[in-house]
Parts: structure tokens; sequence; C-alpha cells
């Protein structure tokens, strides 16, 4: 017998924190809509280059992550199988935290884990 998988829904209004980045000159945002508790519950990423194919990427990647962590996936699992992804666009990051990423998901979740289970600032 099997129990039937349960999603936690964010509240209608609920706080936020919003992340600007550059890898390799291409810039973005990644936004995190919080569940009461504080830990993340949404993730999205937001690419300058609308309407692109890495564009379109982000926002549909952004909603399986987002589905993830409403289906209770622990942030660790994710950071573990996303960071030290590579693809274009790769390179600098003017962030000295996280100065070089392998891609925009290798930056996102090295971010997530430094802000949320580190507990670290990153600028």
């Amino acid at each position: 017998m099997s129990h039937a998988p349960h999603r936690k829904r964010l509240p209608a209004e609920r706080e936020a924190v919003t992340h600007r980045f550059s890898i390799g000159g291409q810039k973005g945002y990644v936004i995190v809509g919080l569940f009461e508790d504080g830990h993340p519950g949404e993730i999205f990423l937001k690419i300058a280059k609308e309407g692109s194919t890495l564009s379109g990427f982000a926002s549909a990647f952004s909603t399986c992550a987002s589905l993830a962590l409403q289906y209770g996936v622990p942030l660790k699992v994710l950071v573990r199988k996303f960071r030290d992804t590579a693809f274009e666009p790769d390179g600098f990051t003017g962030n000295q935290q996280i100065p070089h990423a392998a891609s925009v998901l290798d930056y996102v979740f090295r971010w997530l884990e430094r802000k949320f289970i580190l507990g670290e600032e990153v600028h």
C-alpha cells in the first residue's frame, strides 16, 4: 500500500529573496519564494535574453525545481544533483564567493547552497 505524494503549496503572499547574477556576460535573476519557516518553496530563473532557448529552459527547469521542493525533495538533494553541471554560458561571475560557474545551474545551486544550507551571505 503506497501513499500518494502531497504537495505543500506556498501561501498567496510570501517572502522572497531576489539575487542578480552574471555568468560569462549573461545576466539574470534567481527569485526564491519562501515557506513560512524560511525554507525555499519555489525558484524562478529569469534570463535577460527573453525568448532564447536558455530562457525557455530556465523557466521550465524553475517549474520542475519548485514542484520538487513543494513535494518535499530536500534542497540538499537538488544542490548535490545540479551543482557542477557544465554547459554554456559559463565563465566568470563577478561574485567573490562564486567567482566562476560552469553553467547557470551550477551558479544557482551553489548560490542556493551558500544562502539556504550553509547560511552564508553571498554578494
